[in-house]
């Protein structure tokens, strides 16, 4: 009586499992057209990267899509998104400058993208995107307030890259 009741248990459950067995592999049939659609896409997430004595932090996701390497090697359209942080309590202002190196026939010239953040630990979100874009490069400064950062955020210390076609 108890075998019986054992196989009985066994045959349901081999039953049960043919038949969701079809929803499972289309399910796995959707999954795999998503992830082929998106391949072109690479994303990568970076930071945090930090302002000289911990001031201010970023981080955030990069997505390049297109790249194209035939002459010159480029991402055709580069989105960033992230959140930047100002760790002061004084006035002072969280600064993210991204410096985006794009192409223009056979030259490289670059810009400069930057974002600011006045308010202690509250998080500014932003998001841009360029196109042609051969490198982007960041710089994290915490300096006071102005409409723009100063040339020292700008051209003092390295900056870190986050996206190079290759």
């Amino acid at each position: 009586m108890t075998t019986s009741r054992i196989l009985t248990g066994l045959a349901l459950a081999t039953a049960a499992a043919l038949a969701f067995a079809p929803a499972a592999q289309a399910a796995t049939v959707t999954a795999t057209a998503t992830s082929d659609a998106t391949s072109d896409a690479a994303t990568t997430t970076w930071g945090p990267h930090y302002a000289p004595g911990k001031a201010a932090k970023t981080f955030g996701t990069l997505t390049a899509t297109g790249e194209d390497h035939a002459d010159l090697p480029t991402a055709d359209t580069v989105r960033i998104t992230g959140k930047l942080y100002d760790q002061t309590r004084r006035s002072s202002c969280g600064w993210a400058v991204f410096r985006i190196t794009y192409r223009v026939g056979n030259n490289l010239p670059h810009r400069l993208h930057s974002v600011r953040d006045c308010t202690y630990r509250d998080a500014k979100l932003y998001r841009f995107s360029y196109r042609d874009v051969y490198q982007v490069e960041l710089k994290v400064c915490s300096e006071g307030k102005a409409p723009r950062p100063s040339l020292v955020c700008q051209y003092a210390g390295t900056w870190k890259t986050l996206y190079l076609s290759k």
